[in-house]
């Protein structure tokens, strides 16, 4: 079974850093893209960054500039970099992935969601 864990979310003053973390575990055979999206209190989940398999990359235009998103395909892990973080930023974010499972099966999996709030 493969799992997605988040990590590194927490409480940041405005202006701060965060790093988050997802780790892909379980038995697979490739992780394809790997997305961060985040949803606030009230509003719809929205995408942040994106990384395909050959480290392409793309932001919302919310985070560009501030956010930088990089993959290790050794480790299985994806990061999430935050720079200069505002309070709008304060979200659950959440890292989703396109993996194909040993037998060949594409799935779409997603992680558990870490908090990350900014206070002004």
């Amino acid at each position: 079974q493969v799992q997605l864990v988040e990590s590194g979310g927490g409480l940041v003053q405005a202006g701060g850093s965060l790093r988050l973390s997802c780790a892909a575990s379980g038995s697979f055979f490739r992780i394809n893209a790997i997305n961060w999206y985040r949803q606030a209190p009230g509003k719809q989940r929205e995408l942040v960054a994106l990384i395909t398999s050959g480290g392409s990359t793309n932001y919302a235009d919310f985070v560009k500039g501030r956010f930088t998103i990089s993959r290790d395909n050794a480790k299985n892990t994806v990061y999430l970099q935050m720079g200069n973080l505002k309070p709008e930023d304060t979200a659950v974010y959440y890292c989703n992935a396109d993996i194909i499972n040993r037998i060949g099966a594409r799935g779409d999996y997603w992680g558990q969601g870490t908090q990350v709030t900014v206070s002004s």
